[in-house]
């Protein structure tokens, strides 16, 4: 009899990575809530998080302060935008020659400067404490967005351990969390570490395989889920980077963040509502320079952080603008706070949430608004400030969830998705 063939130890670590999925539809009264009651609400029917792990430096990024004492403004430049004197960091000159495209919100403001709580709080807007937390706010929409199965509904590249592994499930449980393909799209043998060749697992096994869990009497669906994924080819061929051009790998460029990306684009185009692009390094407390800028000593072309996150939202902003899936696809770069406004004897920046930057396309948001300011040397936030709970509020909305809805938690509780004072912040909302 067929069914009494085993799934092997080498079956099992060619699945073991694709049964993360989350493919169950949650039950969650949130289900219900109505799309559609205003013109911007559930307009985004996708979202891509560029998450920048360890909080990016506004005054180098969408804030600087040109005028400012050389301890404050740093040693880089700044590059004009398509605003009248608006300028950003000499190293997004991509995004800048791009500004009337999407929105920079220069007054977020939290009280929070601890990673894994400021993480919490940034993509919850809940400030971590009481009987039950937070979930990320992708989390709960991700099961509410139609995707194409098998692919899942949530994808994290290359993994989902944002705020050095911030508790972002909440009160949802770890069923939730996305798929995290655990390996760097950047890597050269990134497409043979997703789909293995060399297990032998061909459509005819793999065919076998799913008759043997669904015959089980408690079938596992994550892992019929990841054999049907294994069988499709049309999803396989979406993790499929080798699949662009040499010359459209090398227009996002061949840092993480770069790949990353453009991996969400595919993604996003096959059929993934929810994908989060995790790009760590920007807790940069010495050899700012060196680490945001340049990329290594000696560098004759800046490769750093900075570089390579405008090559590659730029890249991504016009792939999906031509595509005409920007529209529909809420776009959000941002980290968990900003950084001092001095140069530490390091030469680098602290932690810093008093201010901070947050760059947001499509799905709704109103292109091409700078809102907001911070004062002279970037410290606080000082016209039209936005908390946490704010844009999360507003992320809700856009993707069709009614922020202030009440959840039943596990213990009995009525949790709030925002605070009752977060508010929905419609001068950001075309």
């Amino acid at each position: 009899m067929r069914h009494s063939i085993p799934l092997s130890r080498r079956d099992w670590l060619a699945l073991g990575t694709l049964a993360g999925f989350g493919l169950a539809r949650s039950s969650e009264s949130c289900a219900a809530a109505p799309r559609g009651t205003a013109s911007s609400f559930g307009r985004a029917k996708r979202c891509v998080l560029v998450w920048l792990d360890g909080g990016p430096s506004h005054l180098e990024t969408f804030d600087p302060k040109p005028n400012a004492a050389v301890e404050v403004r740093g040693p880089l430049g700044v590059t004009k935008t398509r605003h009248p004197g608006v300028v950003f960091g000499e190293g997004l000159p991509q995004l800048a020659s791009r500004s009337d495209h999407f929105t920079v919100v220069r007054s977020m403001t939290s009280p929070v400067g601890e990673h894994n709580l400021a993480t919490q709080y940034a993509l919850s807007g809940h400030i971590p404490g009481g009987r039950a937390a937070a979930p990320a706010f992708m989390l709960p929409v991700s099961r509410l967005l139609e995707r194409r199965p098998p692919l899942p509904a949530h994808v994290a590249v290359p993994n989902f351990n944002l705020g050095g592994g911030s508790q972002l499930a909440g009160y949802l449980g770890a069923s939730h969390l996305p798929w995290s393909l655990g390996f760097d799209p950047a890597a050269k043998d990134f497409s043979e570490k997703i789909w293995p060749r060399s297990t032998g697992l061909d459509a005819g096994r793999l065919a076998r395989r799913r008759e043997l869990v669904v015959a089980k009497k408690q079938q596992d669906p994550a892992l019929v889920g990841a054999i049907d994924l294994l069988r499709n080819a049309e999803a396989r061929s979406a993790f499929d980077l080798s699949r662009e051009s040499p010359a459209t790998r090398q227009r996002y460029g061949g840092k993480s963040i770069g790949q990353g990306c453009l991996l969400a684009r595919r993604l996003l185009e096959t059929g993934v509502p929810i994908v989060t692009v995790n790009n760590k390094g920007w807790d940069t407390h010495d050899r700012l320079h060196e680490r945001l800028h340049a990329g290594y000593t000696g560098a004759k072309v800046p490769v750093g952080l900075i570089p390579s996150l405008d090559q590659a939202v730029a890249s991504l902003l016009d792939d999906l603008r031509s595509s005409g899936l920007l529209d529909e696809t809420l776009v959000v770069v941002m980290g968990e706070f900003g950084r001092t406004p001095k140069i530490n004897t390091l030469g680098g920046r602290d932690h810093w949430p008093r201010a901070y930057s947050v760059l947001l396309a499509g799905g709704g948001i109103q292109p091409g608004l700078i809102h907001g300011t911070s004062d002279r040397v970037g410290e606080n936030a000082v016209e039209h400030p936005v908390t946490p709970s704010d844009l999360v509020a507003t992320l809700y909305h856009l993707l069709g969830i009614s922020p202030h809805q009440r959840q039943p938690t596990p213990d009995g509780q009525q949790f709030s998705r925002v605070p009752e004072e977060a508010r929905v912040v419609s001068s950001l909302i075309g």
